[in-house]
């Protein structure tokens, strides 16, 4: 579930929602979508757990290739699955749902029903088991089913003339997403899915036919088997998979990702629980900046409205049933509940066309503790209640594509079309979007395009611009972002750039993506007083690419070809030791893969690393593999670096971007010391989640303190400074910010731990450091003036902990074999550009006598 607070009704929505709700038996006058608890976060608002993710689920989710060709076979296609091992312990059983080893029998059932079911697996989740996308629509031939892939490409590349088409108008097909199951222990989408797919599979009426004939629906049936068998939110490496679709970490993400991008869907449901009364999408205010929202919230809010009916209809009851009427947060609060940031599937799904995309939380819960504490007929008495509801907003989408279809791919059409031509955005009001009340001046959103984004090329010999810009291009393409790359030198808004530059031309019809990913983002602190997530999240500033927006010019005549990957970066010279930087995550990962090899690698004064010339065969793979240029050098470095094994107490996005980078690492957790941890393996501790110093046992305390007398530390956040402070090491004095707040800022990097960072970095719940002690080193400060410059962060009541408060103050510090970080630079592996700052801490306090000398 996703999570506000409760709030009244807008005012000026009152008589509204009385005449809604007028002869309605659910719901008394004036009580229209209220939600009688304040509805709670699904946990603390920052990770406060260690992680415990197992390696293998880190090296499949790094591994695991999504099919990203499209196919025009067609429909049905058979696809015989065979079956997984039963599974006693899968926590679906014991609330009389579909387990996991059920679902692929099922499948091969329900394609042997007729002729509109199709299966295909798109992939494998983290922890190993198959994704499967089911597609129900009246039967192709080849030939028909390469007509709509024409036609969906047509739309997308050339939404003018899709616009005039009147075969798209006469056959193309809407598609209809259903998404089920993102967070692992909500489960009765999948249940509510199944039994629609069945009654779809061979219902004779005349709608169902029509239906079929002029739709194709998408149901991915589990979109994390991982948490649906562990009862658990996340997946096998402790991910939300609801919060990464613009990282794309995870395999079960990128899988949904290539849904989207396969099938373009025009609408989409993501069914999650539980928020009583259902709660339906559209959101509060803050809305994205970046989409279409006149033609989403047109869209959106008609066919909320319907699946609103079809919920009630069940008739339902708070006195018999302890279920409230249906609510849609647009309409029944003010905040808290907002659809700014691209993370959620709904959101994500917008910037490709998806012009009605809803969250609905069906009602009664059955996780966390309610499933250990309520007893099973009761568990299973809400299940059934929320598979019939979101059996039901599932039927009220499809009738509502059924009787709009026309309207639909029109306003998917022009999404692309004011894309591809550089229109304006239409702000919302009642005039623009008639039909939805309530429309206020807090709604309105909108940003100005710039005329491109230029990621320019690095060294002018080799013209290379480095692994960043590399990662962050291919990233681009991978969310269907075009982008161009220089033939040659060229002249953009009077500004020479070299060849090689890559160029992201705003006129394309995905600008909305292209835009919400490169962009700074805005400061809405002074909007709304809470958010739901995080409020900040830019690429262009936290990837470690270079990106410059070009406000303004043309792009006629400029010696620009479409790319469909970045150029590679990998290069060794044939003479002479080398010399690789340290200052992105996969130089990092090489530098780890040289020594776990035995290579002797070699620190420069500099901050990169010297290698061997007699290593080259070594560097020459690990550049292929990792993506990274060695240059010559004739430094012969410093102290020799060695493998490093870090225990580590950490969040799973922490856990699972140390891994990314190649260091090996042991997770850690007050638990885990307190069972008695073997210390005699470990070079360095990082700590920023899950070990608290006072809730260790003696000989545990003991232990960790010996082991610290010797070795490194580095710790984030509150936790990792209150064991700095419970072991005595760094003489500083902690002060938290905002818990609330998050977002993207600007920072001053001073020392060596932070040399080549970028000028930007992230926080959630911000820290910062005063009254430095003796030996300690600011390696890193918050910029002077207001340093947020995307998010959300606002001073407590008091009027602390805000950022006129951290301003200037110290975020990273060091000394005595400890580096500090208020920031959150490994923040659920997304903040690419700020990895090798920890990177760097581990391999300074593991090595060095005092982290001075790294300076």
């Amino acid at each position: 579930m996703r999570t506000t607070r409760s709030v009244p009704a807008r005012p000026a929505l009152i008589a509204a929602l009385a005449l809604a709700t007028a002869g309605s038996p659910l719901l008394t006058p004036g009580a229209a979508g209220a939600d009688q608890k304040p509805v709670t976060r699904e946990g603390p608002a920052v990770d406060d757990r260690a992680a415990q993710a197992p390696a293998s689920a880190t090296r499949r989710a790094l591994t695991e290739d999504v099919p990203t060709g499209t196919t025009t076979r067609a429909y049905p296609r058979r696809l015989v699955l065979s079956p997984d091992p039963e599974n006693p312990g899968d926590k679906s059983l014991k609330l009389g749902l579909t387990p996991y080893h059920a679902i692929a029998p099922e499948l091969n059932a329900l394609q042997r029903l007729g002729d509109r079911v199709s299966v295909e697996v798109t992939g494998r989740s983290a922890g190993g088991h198959r994704l499967y996308l089911v597609t129900v629509t009246a039967p192709e031939t080849t030939r028909q089913a390469r007509a709509q892939e024409r036609m969906r490409e047509l739309i997308r590349d050339a939404p003018a003339a899709a616009a005039k088409s009147r075969e798209i108008k006469r056959d193309y097909k809407t598609p209809v997403f259903v998404n089920n199951n993102i967070h692992g222990n909500e489960w009765e989408g999948t249940d509510a899915s199944l039994r629609t797919i069945e009654r779809l599979a061979t219902a004779k009426d005349a709608k169902t036919r029509d239906l079929l004939a002029h739709s194709r629906l998408y149901f991915n049936i589990t979109a994390n088997p991982d948490g649906r068998i562990a009862g658990a939110r996340a997946n096998a490496n402790g991910f939300d998979l609801n919060r990464d679709f613009v990282t794309a970490s995870q395999p079960e993400t990128r899988a949904m990702r290539q849904i989207e991008l396969g099938t373009q869907p025009a609408v989409l449901l993501d069914l999650h629980g539980y928020v009583n009364g259902t709660l339906i999408e559209p959101t509060t205010p803050p809305h994205g900046e970046n989409y279409e929202y006149d033609l989403f919230l047109k869209n959106t809010y008609a066919n909320a409205l319907g699946m609103e009916s079809a919920v009630n209809a069940l008739g339902y009851t708070p006195a018999k049933d302890g279920v409230e009427a249906a609510q849609i947060p647009f309409r029944d609060q003010e905040e808290g509940w907002d659809d700014w940031p691209p993370i959620f599937t709904p959101q994500y799904a917008a910037f490709h066309g998806t012009v009605a995309a809803h969250t609905v939380e069906i009602p009664l819960a059955v996780n966390n503790e309610e499933y250990d504490e309520l007893p099973v007929p009761e568990l299973r008495r809400r299940s059934a209640i929320n598979t019939a509801v979101a059996g039901a907003a599932i039927g009220a989408t499809l009738a509502h594509v059924r009787e709009h279809r026309g309207t639909l791919i029109a306003d998917q059409i022009e999404v692309f079309r004011r894309g591809a031509t550089g229109a304006a955005q239409v702000p919302v009001s009642a005039q623009t979007v008639p039909g939805v009340p309530g429309i206020g001046p807090e709604d309105v959103y909108t940003t100005r395009f710039p005329r491109a984004y230029v990621i320019p090329a690095g060294d002018a010999r080799t013209q290379r611009s480095g692994p960043a810009a590399a990662r962050l291009v291919d990233h681009l393409i991978a969310n269907d972002v075009r982008v161009t790359r220089a033939t040659r030198p060229f002249r953009l808004a009077g500004r020479t750039y070299p060849r090689g530059s890559y160029v992201v031309d705003m006129h394309q019809p995905k600008r909305g993506m292209a835009n919400v990913l490169l962009a700074d983002g805005r400061d809405i602190s002074g909007k709304v007083s809470v958010m739901y997530d995080i409020s900040g999240w830019s690429l262009g500033r936290l990837w470690g690419a270079t990106v410059e927006r070009v406000p303004s010019g043309s792009l006629r005549g400029a010696p620009l070809r479409a790319i469909g990957e970045a150029a590679p970066v990998a290069r060794v010279p044939a003479h002479g030791d080398l010399r690789l930087r340290l200052t992105d995550p996969r130089e990092i990962a090489a530098l780890n893969s040289l020594l776990r090899q035995g290579v002797a690698v070699r620190r420069a004064d500099d901050g990169s690393v010297v290698v061997p010339a007699s290593a080259r065969r070594a560097a020459r793979t690990a550049a292929r593999d990792h993506d990274v240029s060695f240059t010559a050098t004739r430094r012969t470095g410093t102290a020799p670096l060695h493998r490093l094994r870090v225990a580590a107490a950490v969040t799973p996005g922490e856990l699972f971007a140390l891994r990314e980078m190649g260091f090996d690492v042991t997770p850690v957790s007050t638990a885990v010391l307190n069972a008695g941890f073997d210390w005699s393996g470990t070079d360095v501790l990082f700590v920023s989640a899950g070990l608290e110093h006072a809730d260790l046992t003696a000989s545990a305390r003991q232990a960790l303190d010996a082991f610290l007398e010797g070795h490194g530390l580095v710790g984030r956040g509150a936790t990792g400074a209150a064991l700095n402070a419970a072991a005595g090491r760094l003489a500083v004095k902690p002060v938290e910010g905002n818990a609330d707040a998050n977002g993207v800022v600007k920072v001053t990097n001073t020392g060596g731990i932070t040399r080549g960072a970028p000028d930007h970095g992230f926080v959630y719940a911000p820290l910062w450091f005063t009254d430095p002690g003796p030996g300690v080193r600011v390696e890193q400060s918050y910029a002077t003036g207001n340093p947020l410059v995307a998010g959300h962060w606002r001073p407590l009541p008091g009027g602390t902990g805000g950022p006129a408060a951290a301003a200037g103050q110290a975020s990273v510090v060091s000394g005595d074999h400890t580096v500090l970080f208020g920031t959150e630079p490994l923040f659920r592996d997304h903040p690419k550009g700020e990895f090798p700052q920890v990177a760097r801490a581990l391999f300074t306090v593991a090595h060095s006598a005092s982290v001075k000398e790294s300076g």
